[in-house]
């Protein structure tokens, strides 16, 4: 007889922000266990949640970050979300090896396109002809979408990412969730609640808007846990990564430029990265950055050169992708990794005027790199930045053609206070995992479905590459 089980991705959540949520905390209360969460590198969501669900690191599934440049199509790409991007086993595939009408539900998790689960809720913008983009969400099956948005209204997307990004789509997709669990009784059920990257991000996670946005999300959490508990469902949180306190953003890109190593073409004006004819660049990723370099015979130098750049804290070659399992086709000939208070820029211009039009904007598919800079109005004119974005709705409502260009570029960089991606120092900033059940039987004497620590959830450490056994043990199909 198999469980329900129900994981909740509590994106950024560490000891330290545990402490200002007790429901969460609740979980783990009476019976159950906490357990440090070993991650992988780099420590982000895309990377993670593929190894959540597949028990593999980024070697074995091939998701090396949240995007990489495709080499079969010279371009860089981020956030895609076509599930056949991930291999490996998924958790809900070795469930149907024991039982095959197993079920699942995926509620924002990342590669949910075309993945072979029966419900399936993500954000999906309707791009229109004209260039319009509007909010929307994609479900499977499509008449999901209709009984989703007549009760909940129109996914919130402004608030999922941009200067807006804030609690309303985290408590969107707690409902939806709350709202499946109620109408299809689903064996698994993935939730992703993005809402503590926000603000810590912006901030940097010892100001206090952290903790507030802890607590409010734990009120979120409050009733999603209540579905859960009221269909004895077995109850994960886990979260991928922690954000620590950073202060320096690091440019690669321009380091490789002026250096005559990356190369730029120019159209009206502006100037976009040329990754055909480059001969390094780096694809940014937090405080992980994938360099490629197309001549083998120029991987020495600029490893060299990206060492000696302030802010680099690790260099690593094709032995040192080995040694952190991200030895795969599709990483980049060098993997850089930041020193604890630094992060990289995407950066790749030299001169603000010459670049491209969407660098201010909110434009994740475009940008060749992340860019936290996107989660504020630019701070060098943060009123001026409002005006542009008042306009833009305005002409949005009218049915017209608008640009959202309210992003700083260096001056945005520079007010970012919080990062990711590198290997966690101290457990406090370190994911963590809470369990509503007890960890004998689950956990062996070792501490492990092959973790570390005791067995009765005492300083128990559970590696990311285990979650799967966890959810199949927790199941009672494990095969």
């Amino acid at each position: 007889m198999t469980r329900p089980v129900v994981v909740l991705d509590v994106v950024g959540l560490t000891p330290r922000l545990l402490a200002h949520m007790p429901r969460l905390r609740a979980v783990a209360g009476s019976g159950g266990f906490t357990a440090e969460l070993g991650t992988v590198l780099p420590a982000v969501t895309c990377s993670a949640q593929a190894t959540f669900l597949t028990g593999e690191p980024p070697a074995g599934h091939g998701i090396v970050g949240n995007g990489w440049y495709f080499r079969d199509l010279g371009e860089v790409l981020l956030w895609r979300q076509h599930h056949a991007l991930m291999g490996g086993e998924k958790v809900w595939q070795a469930a149907r090896r024991v039982r095959p009408d197993y079920t699942v539900a995926n509620v924002c998790w990342w590669y949910a396109m075309g993945a072979d689960v029966n419900w399936t809720v993500t954000p999906r913008p309707i791009y229109y002809a004209d260039g319009r983009k509007e909010p929307d969400c994609y479900t499977d099956p499509p008449e999901l979408h209709d009984r989703l948005t007549a009760r909940l209204g129109g996914f919130p997307l402004f608030t999922y990412w941009g200067p807006g990004a804030g609690l309303p789509s985290s408590a969107w997709i707690a409902r939806a969730a709350e709202q499946i669990m109620a109408e299809q009784n689903p064996d698994l059920t993935l939730v992703y609640l993005p809402h503590l990257d926000y603000d810590l991000q912006r901030y940097g996670p010892a100001d206090p808007r952290a903790a507030a946005a802890a607590r409010a999300l734990d009120d979120v959490l409050g009733p999603l846990l209540d579905t859960a508990r009221a269909r004895n469902a077995a109850v994960v949180a886990l979260s991928e990564y922690g954000i620590t306190e950073v202060s320096r953003p690091v440019d690669v890109n321009r380091l490789l430029r002026a250096e005559g190593l990356l190369r730029v073409y120019t159209q009206d004006g502006m100037e976009y990265l040329d990754p055909w004819t480059s001969r390094a660049f780096a694809v940014a990723d937090h405080q992980v950055a994938h360099v490629y370099v197309r001549d083998p015979a120029d991987v020495p130098v600029v490893a060299k050169l990206c060492a000696g750049l302030p802010g680099v804290a690790e260099v690593l070659d094709e032995a040192g992708r080995a040694a952190y399992g991200l030895d795969h086709a599709r990483s980049g000939e060098l993997v850089l990794v930041a020193e604890p208070e630094a992060w990289f820029t995407y950066y790749y211009w030299l001169d603000d005027d010459r670049a491209p039009d969407f660098a201010r904007l909110v434009e994740i598919h475009r940008k060749p790199g992340y860019d936290p800079a996107e989660l504020f109005f630019d701070p060098a004119a943060p009123a001026a930045a409002k005006r542009r974005a008042a306009v833009a709705l305005a002409r949005k409502k009218l049915g017209l053609r608008y640009l959202m260009s309210v992003v700083g570029l260096d001056a945005g960089a520079a007010a970012v206070r919080g990062s990711h991606g590198r290997l966690p120092t101290d457990p406090a900033d370190a994911p963590v995992l809470l369990c509503s059940e007890p960890a004998a039987g689950l956990v062996d004497a070792a501490g492990s479905t092959d973790g570390t620590g005791s067995a009765d959830g005492a300083a128990l450490r559970i590696a990311a590459t285990d979650v799967k056994s966890l959810l199949l043990a927790l199941a009672g199909v494990r095969p």
